[in-house]
């Protein structure tokens, strides 16, 4: 028994979903997990989408990656063996390739699939501080899954006119995920990026979102910068790649505020 007062340190989960492509989704997974992870966190990420962008971007060789998420998802290997070093000191991958878009139909008629990820991340959840699950750019029973197993979904927005479009479809599945799957799933909140202040269109875009969401959008927000364009293709973090970039410095003040939430 513990003693009031005294706390374990509790991991937290979080999906980072957009059905919405090209809204830094990606971009968001691998930066916020490095920052996290500069900070001191033990960080897993889960890379949950076919195109393996977050497994490349973080210094996998994806196309040789073995065993990844669809091994996993599919009960021929155990979690432990899919953890994968990375470039980052503190963050381990579970890596992901084109082999994961197969997965949905082979897992037709498999019972409680929904709860596959969540059950594998049992098995290791103690071990880290932060688990991020970067989530395929759909709907599917991938996102589900992630969803299942997440206690809360961080969602990317570009600031963009359709932008809100595709936010109210995603806040609509995580109220069926809640209802049906995961009752403890809550929105961790929704942050802006690919912003652009010369523009209008920018700030009408953050000024309509704060409105219909309140306390549940990040102060942070970050910026369109060429240099966290070209990070990926190196194979590295911002942080690796620009450390002083604005890219850089707006995924760091994200990460301190994902903190201050967790132990506030």
């Amino acid at each position: 028994m513990f003693e009031r007062g005294f706390y374990m340190a509790k991991v937290r989960i979080i999906a980072i979903a957009n059905q919405k492509g090209g809204v830094g989704k990606t971009t968001t997974a691998i930066n916020l997990s490095a920052c996290l992870a500069e900070a001191g966190k033990n960080v897993l990420v889960v890379d949950a989408d076919p195109q393996g962008n977050t497994t490349s971007g973080l210094g996998i060789d994806k196309n040789a990656a073995d065993p990844t998420v669809y091994n996993l998802l599919l009960g021929e290997c155990d979690i432990k063996d899919a953890l994968t070093k990375s470039c980052v000191d503190k963050l381990k991958v579970i890596p992901s390739n084109i082999n994961l878009s197969g997965a949905e139909i082979e897992l037709i008629g498999t019972e409680n699939r929904e709860y596959i990820l969540s059950t594998a991340l049992k098995k290791v959840r103690k071990d880290y501080d932060f688990i991020i699950i970067d989530c395929p750019p759909s709907l599917n029973l991938i996102t589900i899954n992630a969803l299942t197993a997440a206690d809360t979904v961080l969602v990317p927005i570009q600031c963009e006119y359709f932008a809100l479009e595709g936010l109210e479809q995603l806040l609509h599945t995580i109220n069926i995920v809640k209802e049906r799957l995961n009752s403890s799933l809550e929105l961790e909140g929704v942050v802006f990026t690919m912003f652009d202040s010369r523009t209008n269109l920018s700030l009408e875009v953050v000024e309509e979102v704060k409105r219909s969401l309140g306390d549940n959008v990040y102060k942070s927000i970050i910026p369109r910068n060429v240099r966290l364009g070209e990070a990926p293709s190196h194979g590295l973090p911002i942080t690796m790649y620009d450390s002083k970039s604005k890219g850089a410095e707006s995924y760091r003040m994200l990460a301190e505020e994902v903190i201050e939430k967790e132990w506030s």
